[in-house]
């Protein structure tokens, strides 16, 4: 199965993961890159050599795109999965591996960093004062994850445009920064056809079975509002989130909401010390979810962290769900 899930990676991940050519990137030498990042303009004097990233969805935008040459190193923490068959593996064999934990000022000065890819809650924190902020003022510039990107709301929800979007913005921007625009115009040339095969054979109307997300936690779940990568996977895939309404990316909801929404289907968010397994057998047994329809029929299916955080996995993410969905 993993095999079978490398090379569908393979096909939809750009050529450098896989053995292809692609044009060179940009001269560090060149002109100034002014971008938009989160609703705001802002400039690189110059093209980053030293990049560090946070988390194995931004890490692996970065590899998708052909960069590990300009990269110093990547905090994550070592519960996201068999990292040995994807298609980026020789990435992740070349560029070290700075932290198990997540980036601290500390190791990304110690890498000698010219740039620093994170998002809120994927490395950015005010905890610790490790934010874009802080690190401005140590000289060192950053790029903020779109899923992350604080919509304003509240202090702490995130997003401001659908997860799919937020993807390709990024791959477009790195594009545009590292000089490499035809290969990350290529790469979302391939996810949105891949994303539309799916669509064309997904359930329609009231056909379409609604979905829970269960990250994690048992007095309140952690799940995904429409903003997080899981909205549009569930979306494309044929199903509803059942937490469309929720203006927000990754966030906790409460158990009743979940029990008269009644989920069709739950999608297990496999990471951590709880494994897939674990969780399910949770959810099967927790009585307050014992009326809900995805429970009754036992209609659980687990996807990986990375496939459901914003990741070039994300499309065979959904090519996935929808297989299963369709044979519900």
């Amino acid at each position: 199965m993993r095999k079978l899930l490398a090379a569908a990676l393979c096909l939809a991940a750009t050529a450098t993961g896989c053995g292809a050519t692609v044009e060179s990137a940009k001269d560090p030498e060149s002109s100034a890159v002014t971008l938009t990042n989160c609703g705001r303009t802002v400039t690189y004097d110059k093209i980053p050599e030293r990049v560090v990233t946070n988390d194995v969805g931004i890490t692996e935008l970065m590899f998708a795109l052909g960069l590990e040459d300009r990269m110093a190193g990547f905090a994550m923490p070592d519960d996201k999965g068999d990292l040995r068959r994807v298609p980026w593996k020789d990435g992740y064999d070349k560029v070290p591996w700075l932290s198990k934990d997540q980036l601290t000022k500390e190791n990304v000065l110690d890498a000698r960093a010219d740039l620093v890819f994170a998002g809120w809650n994927y490395g950015f924190r005010e905890d610790g004062g490790f934010t874009p902020d802080a690190l401005r003022k140590l000289g060192i510039p950053s790029y903020i994850l779109t899923e992350s990107c604080r919509n304003g709301r509240t202090d702490s929800s995130r997003g401001i445009m659908p997860p799919l979007e937020a993807l390709y913005t990024d791959l477009t921007n790195l594009g545009k920064l590292f000089g490499v625009e035809k290969r990350a115009a290529a790469l979302i040339a391939r996810f949105k056809k891949q994303i539309a095969d799916v669509r064309a054979k997904a359930p329609k109307g009231a056909d379409r079975p609604s979905v829970f997300l269960y990250d994690s936690g048992q007095d309140a779940p952690f799940t995904s509002g429409r903003y997080a990568a899981p909205e549009q996977i569930i979306t494309e895939a044929g199903g509803v989130n059942i937490m469309h309404d929720v203006a927000d990316s990754w966030t906790t909801a409460g158990w009743e909401s979940v029990v008269e929404r009644d989920p069709d289907v739950i999608v297990i968010c496999d990471y951590g010390d709880v494994s897939a397994e674990q969780k399910k057998k949770f959810l099967l047994s927790y009585p307050p979810l014992r009326s809900v329809s995805a429970i009754r029929h036992r209609r659980i299916v687990a996807l990986d962290y990375a496939d459901l955080v914003e990741s070039p996995r994300n499309p065979s993410a959904i090519a996935r769900l929808g297989a299963y969905l369709r044979t519900r």
